[in-house]
């Protein structure tokens, strides 16, 4: 079946699949470490904006991630080329995590207020956000979302629940709504939703710089 992926899309897809494994094997050994800490959490690695786009937390978590990088991603990377699509695909994945962590410290600095004027509650929350890792294909994936919509606007696509049809554009649109919506009301919160609209983002000016630039394919 990957044989007829193209080579970054199946290298990214492997390279996941191999994480899971290890995590599934050692998961307090592969989160302590791979997975992304706030940067003053005693568990926070310099690699970790790296290496948590390739953690997942489940095998519901890791499928939906690969099946939509397996789709969309293989698209992109024929259109764009190879080289683009691995800056493409990274950018978004370091993008949501610039993003995540700059909502991190903004509530952080609340919390450290709060905890100042004597709050107890605040003093547990601001612990609990610097032990909680964030893992996780799902920013880049985003992006490709994204980038996906955007070379292909009004190209058609069905959701298997609800099973419903409408273009590229309008389903990324919805995508983003949602996940503004659910980030800043805190629902869902075990999500980093915030890390998806950064992966989005990220996208949406690399394809833009691209095409003003007048290269957003690569050339051979």
């Amino acid at each position: 079946m990957l044989e007829n992926v193209p080579r970054v899309t199946k290298n990214l897809i492997v390279i996941n699949v191999v994480m899971f494994l290890f995590t599934l094997i050692n998961e307090n050994f592969m989160v302590s470490y791979f997975a992304l800490y706030y940067p003053t959490s005693a568990y926070f690695h310099w690699w970790q904006p790296l290496t948590h786009m390739f953690m997942h937390g489940g095998f519901w978590h890791i499928f939906f991630n690969m099946y939509t990088l397996f789709i969309f991603g293989a698209v992109l990377e024929r259109m764009i080329g190879e080289k683009k699509f691995i800056i493409f695909y990274f950018v978004c994945g370091l993008g949501a995590a610039a993003l995540h962590m700059g909502v991190e410290y903004l509530q952080a600095q609340q919390y450290i207020g709060a905890i100042a004027a004597g709050s107890t509650k605040a003093m547990n929350a601001y612990y609990s956000l610097k032990l909680t890792p964030t893992l996780g294909a799902s920013g880049a994936v985003y992006g490709l979302l994204i980038g996906y919509a955007m070379l292909f606007p009004q190209a058609k696509l069905t959701l298997i629940f609800p099973p419903v049809t409408l273009s590229a554009k309008a389903w990324v649109l919805i995508f983003a709504g949602i996940e503004l919506v659910t980030g800043l009301t805190g629902t869902l919160g075990d999500i980093a939703h915030f890390a998806h609209l950064g992966g989005m983002l990220f996208g949406f000016l690399l394809i833009s710089y691209w095409r003003k630039k007048g290269n957003l394919f690569d050339r051979y």
